[in-house]
């Protein structure tokens, strides 16, 4: 799809060249990171992770020490004993996995309500810099849409530079 899209604009481009154009390209990944907003939104879902950081390792290591004594337990104990106690362990093997699971997936969440909320304002005011400094086309610039695009047409930094003065 973004293969025929760029097609159809090179077509635009070369058919009708008594047209005065005016093109540009956003590295919105370059915005997302280098932003005051991005880096924000990083720093609280790293944040986040580290605090959930020490309860996954308690976890991990008192699964790590109730797997040992079961393992040294294993003779001493009657069936029915060990049987218990490989329940236990199962049972908090799975409460791991599936606290470890759900944070794994609030992180995620977070991070794709932030991002979704920086690309929000990001895209009104690329259309705002279209429409003051009478762009025809502004492209994002990834490795499947934008093969080179020279320097002096690349809007990122003034879109980061807009972005970061909002913040303020």
């Amino acid at each position: 799809m973004k293969k025929l899209m760029l097609l159809i604009t090179l077509v635009m481009l070369v058919a009708t060249p008594a047209l005065a154009q005016k093109i540009g390209y956003v590295d919105l990944q370059k915005a997302l990171n280098n932003s005051t907003a991005g880096q924000k939104a990083k720093e609280e879902i790293s944040g986040k992770f580290k605090s959930y950081q020490d309860e996954l390792s308690s976890r991990q290591e008192e699964l790590k020490k109730l797997k040992e004594d079961l393992e040294k337990q294993a003779i001493l104990l009657s069936e029915d004993a060990r049987a218990e106690k490989e329940r236990d362990f199962q049972r908090k093997l799975k409460d791991f996995q599936r606290f470890a699971k759900d944070v794994e997936d609030e992180l995620q969440q977070k991070d794709a309500y932030h991002t979704s909320q920086i690309l929000k304002e990001l895209e009104g005011i690329i259309t705002d810099i279209g429409k003051k400094q009478g762009y025809t086309m502004i492209l994002e610039r990834t490795e499947s849409t934008v093969l080179y695009g020279d320097p002096s047409i690349d809007l990122t930094d003034q879109v980061i530079e807009i972005l970061n003065s909002k913040a303020k």
